[in-house]
């Protein structure tokens, strides 16, 4: 919905679906700090050029009674280099298996540049009128491929043991807070696991997560699993829509897709709350909100999250399916969401995300 890095109609009108439908904040994912760490070159990418359309889409949103985050990052090992038509970063060289092209290790000058442009979207986000910045520490985009004891193998200040592989982390959430702390509500979308061997796991994430509580850089973490860059159907779960991904390409690739898809992207049964157990542990080790997510669709679910002493809970697909899902909600409480977790809303990425399912929304 962004085919020029640039707000358009069509994403203004997406965010306010859900903001017109119940929803306390809406997050506009995903805003890349630069250009090299966009997984593709129609992303929005955090530049002054932005800020009129970003300003109107808070403004819209803001109108809606809803608050708006932006979530900013860097894609590095997942960015398109070739799309992008700059080198894909990572904490170590490799070859991507969504590109089959080799990734750079990014150098010390790298990370300090990258830094100082999270605090810049930052400052862009509130000039944009945003509420909230969402900085992106999973899915072994940068930051969670310098935490991932598999992709990180360097052996300066930024690898080794823990403590330097949380460091661009640490480093990016205190730019933020420098930047923006009082603000703006700062929040860390964090990986409990990376889902493959030798990944981040619980017990490394519990303790960077209470790092950046310690610090005081961050005002909540959103608690999140998974890799884009090697398993991505560990966070989704349900079904893996291998041929749907499969269509988006032309051929050879396209076979190639169909033949061999099930290798990266893999079949996890969906339940309901599927990441509540592992978020449970770091309700038990923090006292920072938490915000809950995976597989939430009912109040039910909701009402457990806050029992359980979470302080929001996060909500995409089956928004998705229902845009006003949870303004249904808050008049029945018995509503459940129709979202039967397909998954194949993954790859209309390519051509404006939605729901397969649900009628196309007027335009």
């Amino acid at each position: 919905m962004t085919p020029h890095a640039l707000v358009t109609d069509d994403l203004i009108a997406f965010h306010l679906r859900v903001a017109q439908g119940g929803v306390g904040m809406t997050t506009v994912a995903y805003c890349a700090v630069s250009p090299e760490g966009r997984t593709d070159r129609h992303q929005i990418w955090m530049r002054p050029e932005a800020v009129p359309g970003l300003r109107r889409l808070t403004d819209a949103v803001h109108a809606a009674g809803a608050a708006v985050c932006a979530q900013i990052g860097h894609a590095g090992p997942v960015a398109n280099a070739a799309s992008n038509k700059l080198p894909a970063l990572s904490a170590s060289r490799r070859i991507s298996p969504l590109t089959m092209r080799t990734t750079q290790a990014a150098s010390v000058t790298d990370l300090q540049r990258i830094t100082r442009a999270h605090a810049d979207a930052a400052l862009t986000a509130r000039d944009a009128g945003f509420d909230a910045v969402e900085i992106h520490f999973g899915h072994n985009y940068l930051v969670s491929s310098f935490l991932s004891p598999r992709l990180n193998k360097r052996a300066d200040e930024f690898g080794g043991g823990l403590a330097g592989r949380a460091r661009l982390a640490r480093d990016i959430a205190r730019a933020v807070r420098d930047a923006v702390g009082g603000q703006l509500a700062i929040i860390a979308k964090l990986n409990m696991d990376d889902g493959v061997p030798g990944g981040f796991w619980l017990d490394e994430s519990i303790q960077v997560a209470r790092w950046l509580e310690a610090d005081a850089t961050v005002d909540a973490i959103e608690l999140t699993a998974g890799s884009s860059l090697l398993n991505p159907m560990y966070l989704f779960t349900g079904d893996a829509p291998i041929r749907e991904f499969a269509g988006q390409f032309r051929q050879p690739l396209r076979t190639g897709i169909r033949l061999a898809g099930g290798r990266f992207l893999r079949t996890y049964p969906y339940q309901e709350a599927y990441l509540l157990d592992r978020a449970r542990r770091f309700r038990a080790a923090l006292g920072l909100p938490l915000i809950l997510l995976g597989g939430i669709t009912c109040k039910e679910t909701i009402d457990l999250a806050m029992t359980e002493g979470f302080g929001f809970v996060a909500m995409a697909r089956a928004l998705l399916r229902e845009p006003d899902l949870v303004a249904r909600m808050h008049e029945d409480p018995r509503t459940s969401s129709l979202c039967v977790h397909c998954n194949k809303c993954m790859p209309t990425i390519y051509r404006g995300t939605h729901c397969v399912l649900a009628p196309a929304p007027p335009r």
